[in-house]
């Protein structure tokens, strides 16, 4: 499997406040930013499977609404975790 319990544990640290914050918006979006450029590799290789290509697309728009409930709520948590991960709009 390509997301272990470690491989998260170590985003979450990296990105929320500890391995066991879970729920911050900074490490669900860290985390779906993983995912997600695993499924861009995996689509490059497959064209034709569309399932992973629904599943990205929802992913995407996860992570987009979670970018848009922190930049109403603390834009500096916005622009920090933005620039962090090399997002742009």
């Amino acid at each position: 499997m390509y997301l272990t319990a470690e491989k998260k544990n170590k985003i979450f640290k990296k990105h929320g406040k500890s391995e066991k914050d879970t729920g911050s918006s900074e490490g669900q979006i860290a985390l779906f930013t993983y995912r997600i450029n695993h499924l861009t590799e995996h689509l490059k290789n497959n064209r034709k499977d569309f399932n992973t290509q629904r599943s990205l697309v929802k992913l995407v728009g996860k992570r987009r609404n979670l970018l848009d409930y922190l930049t109403k709520t603390d834009i500096v948590r916005y622009r920090a975790i933005v620039k962090e991960l090399g997002l742009r709009k």
